[in-house]
């Protein structure tokens, strides 16, 4: 039988520690949530793994280095109201509410939001809605938000995801460019959207946030 709780310490201690995440509420969030049981079966001897996990076709859990870091960067309070975008089976949502206020997870997918839902209360995550729809629309009916975190590469601002942020709100989010994968974050501050790049990284492109292509002359 694996011994899941030693491979979650290890992973904080390998993939989180060892990458600069300071924040001991991160430590102790992803030392609690059992990661294996966001996973297919098939795929539970590697749930711990240094990289991401396909869920359902072309759906994933972003790697502990990676989410752990935008999970930082977004510096979720405690009393924050935080989005998760493309929450797949719940992971990260779970994850997200042992931060936050409340935390709306976002799912398309009518059979990952099923089972996101049942996951979510399974593990104690009580301070968790999860809602249908698609991703790069976000949910209004919840906004404004604190925090939206997008589990996933984007290739343009999420504008409407943007206007969904109060101020003073954090998003975060992989964005490609050509060769280029970074992390960055985006922050509300009078009404306006700046940008900065925070780290390297790489995630799966999701669905709805490919850069749209235009006719060129």
């Amino acid at each position: 039988m694996p011994d899941y709780t030693a491979q979650r310490m290890n992973m904080v201690e390998s993939q989180v520690r060892a990458n600069d995440v300071t924040d001991i509420r991160i430590h102790d969030a992803m030392r609690e949530v059992p990661r294996e049981r966001f996973v297919p079966t098939v795929k539970r001897g590697v749930a711990y793994a240094d990289g991401a996990i396909e869920v359902v076709a072309n759906r994933y859990l972003l790697e502990p280095r990676t989410f752990s870091k935008l999970i930082q960067l977004a510096q979720v309070a405690s009393t924050d109201s935080v989005l998760d975008v493309g929450c797949a089976t719940g992971y990260s949502t779970a994850v997200i509410a042992r931060l936050a206020a409340r935390v709306t997870g976002l799912e398309q997918d009518a059979d990952l939001v099923r089972v996101a839902s049942d996951m979510a209360p399974a593990v104690g995550a009580t301070n968790v809605a999860i809602v249908q729809g698609s991703l790069a629309d976000g949910h209004r009916a919840s906004a404004p938000y604190d925090v939206i975190v997008v589990n996933g590469a984007i290739e343009a601002p999420p504008e409407a995801l943007l206007g969904q942020l109060a101020e003073g709100g954090r998003l975060v989010a992989i964005v490609q460019s050509g060769e280029q994968s970074r992390a960055h974050l985006y922050l509300r501050q009078n009404g306006r959207i700046g940008s900065r790049v925070a780290f390297d990284a790489w995630a799966p492109l999701l669905a709805g946030f490919r850069q749209k292509v235009g006719f060129v002359f």
